[in-house]
């Protein structure tokens, strides 16, 4: 009799015995299960030895590619010659704190944490300590980590918009109802709550691309307006650029679209893929903390590890120049429209979102400007044109929404190849 099993599925059905959903963690469940054995420049290979040429991109951090040469030099150097100390300070961690101070404009002091979702819950710990507030502002749609204080309202259904929507039972009923949801784009809402319970508001708090439900970009107003309502009523201002820190410059959104905010969250793209994040703002905002003789508890017994501040020493030595990001952009650029032509072409009821080294592409007519336009998606559609996507070894995670992103490592060819594969899936679409 013929095996039919597949590797994967093997491997998945042991992983189940020992693993809660065979997944570490939320968002990473895939049906059919894969198993990956092997991620090399733009390249996943799973358990049974299929190629894909990767947009998934661990979720965003790996810009350079898999298992980049340089970075991972640069790690293996660093290991060999000093481990985990926890006590004192190494020179990695002092080297790297002062490039981020160079790089990122709101960068005037830096601390290391391990993740996004360890950035910015001390970022908002911060915020309540400053003000002496204790309200919070989040926009419907975006995402800021696992913590009670900001784990609600992403991709919410639509009898969800307007209420509130945990991410998570067990969550505080307290910390979900200090923090107040707003729509992103809308700069009269934010107006409107200031004017109201501004003197309770510690923080405003957003991606300044929602990344986590695609690619939608701010309104010219958005951004600069908050900055300005933040400044009139005492709120500290936290850019989220967990995402867009790295992947659209070394100085993350705020570097190219001029708004500073007070502190700002960096993790994922910092290090090609090795665990890393900052929350860095201004000095007499950032000398709160214990670290610098103030009242603010900051801790992680691997804060400042030697792997986590050599891979991002060495993904900055990659991008300096600025080649790189021009590369990246360009091949956004260019994917962006040549999938929009083909969308064109085929008669299908879509469109192409894109900054920088991401895009996606949206079952729906534009525009997309708040996550309430996202409800007319064909969630359907989408879930099947990536999927379709997967089988022909183009690996596009298979959630509606979801961004792809584009490596340094993606070759002309790879490129023109995903379009013809997406060419072949929107003819079937039509």
């Amino acid at each position: 009799m013929l095996k039919t099993e597949t590797r994967n599925a093997e491997l998945f059905a042991e992983g189940l015995e020992y693993i809660p959903g065979g997944v570490n963690s939320s968002t990473r469940a895939l049906d059919p299960p894969l198993v990956f054995t092997k991620a090399v420049g733009s390249m996943l290979y799973d358990a049974d030895g299929k190629a894909y040429i990767d947009f998934h991109a661990a979720f965003g951090p790996i810009l350079l590619g898999h298992s980049h040469p340089a970075v991972n030099r640069k790690v293996i150097e660093a290991v060999e010659s000093l481990d985990l100390v926890g006590v004192g300070t190494t020179d990695l961690e002092i080297r790297l704190a002062a490039k981020l101070c160079r790089c990122i404009p709101s960068a005037e002091k830096v601390l290391f944490c391990n993740s996004g979702s360890e950035a910015t819950y001390n970022a908002v710990r911060l915020a309540r300590a400053v003000t002496g507030k204790k309200k919070l502002i989040k926009f419907q749609g975006c995402y800021h980590g696992w913590h009670d204080y900001l784990c609600m309202n992403i991709i919410s259904p639509a009898e969800k918009i307007g209420r509130y929507d945990p991410g998570s039972t067990g969550m505080l009923a307290e910390a979900i109802e200090n923090t107040i949801v707003l729509t992103f784009n809308r700069i009269d809402e934010v107006e409107a709550t200031l004017r109201r319970e501004g003197d309770q508001v510690a923080a405003i708090i957003l991606e300044p691309i929602p990344h986590n439900i695609g690619c939608v970009l701010p309104r010219p107003e958005f951004l600069p307006g908050l900055r300005e309502l933040a400044t009139q009523h005492g709120v500290i201002l936290i850019f989220d650029e967990v995402i867009t820190g790295f992947r659209h410059g070394l100085g993350g959104y705020q570097g190219y679209c001029g708004v500073t905010p007070d502190l700002t969250t960096v993790a994922k793209a910092m290090a090609n893929g090795y665990p890393c994040a900052t929350l860095c703002g201004k000095r007499e905002l950032m000398d709160r903390f214990q670290t610098g003789g103030g009242d603010v508890f900051f801790a992680g017994t691997y804060n400042g590890h030697p792997v986590g501040m050599a891979a991002p020493l060495a993904t900055i030595e990659e991008l300096e120049d600025g080649r790189v990001h021009r590369q990246l952009f360009a091949n956004g650029a260019m994917m962006a429209r040549e999938l929009s032509g083909l969308i064109k072409k085929y008669g299908v009821k879509a469109h192409v979102a894109q900054f920088g080294s991401v895009f996606v592409v949206y079952f729906q007519e534009p525009p997309v400007e708040t996550y309430t336009d996202l409800l007319r998606n064909d969630r359907e559609k989408d879930v099947r044109f990536r999927r379709e996507m997967v089988e022909r070894g183009f690996f596009l995670l298979p959630l509606a929404l979801k961004r792809n992103n584009i490596m340094a490592s993606h070759t002309g060819d790879e490129l023109g190849r995903t379009l013809e594969a997406a060419e072949e899936v929107f003819k079937r679409l039509r």
